[in-house]
């Protein structure tokens, strides 16, 4: 008999087997959490914190990503600096940030701080150096 149609129904086949725990079956997955709902939506770069790879958590539930990230909030040193569109040196500017502009960090790389002026302004690329801790 074939392996697929013997034994428990579809729903109830094990998804994920892990030695040792429970097997985790389709039926045991909440109903439309893992559901695609239509086509997903272009979201604007310069105005959303979110990337292929990495979003704000607060976004969680609204755009599919494999990182969710908990921003570390910085700010500008003084003098100010160009916020950028990507993260390199002649990219676009977005928008000239005060000294003691509050950016929320999502991610450093190579140098590059990436994240968004404050809660809800332009998103985009900083040197790390551009910034220091906050004081309170």
């Amino acid at each position: 008999m074939d392996g697929l149609i013997a034994g428990p129904t579809g729903a109830n086949r094990p998804v994920f087997v892990f030695k040792g725990h429970a097997d985790l079956t389709a039926s045991a997955i909440p109903t439309g959490q893992l559901s695609l709902s239509g086509p997903s939506v272009k979201l604007d770069a310069a105005h959303w914190p979110v990337r292929g790879d990495l979003a704000h958590v607060r976004l969680a539930g609204k755009v599919f990503v494999p990182h969710y990230a908990v921003p570390m909030e910085r700010v500008v040193v003084a003098g100010g600096a160009p916020l950028l569109a990507a993260n390199k040196a002649d990219a676009e500017v977005r928008e000239q940030l005060a000294g003691g502009t509050l950016f929320n960090v999502l991610d450093i790389t190579g140098g590059w701080a990436w994240g968004q002026v404050g809660d809800d302004g332009f998103v985009g690329y900083l040197p790390v150096t551009a910034l220091e801790e906050r004081r309170s």
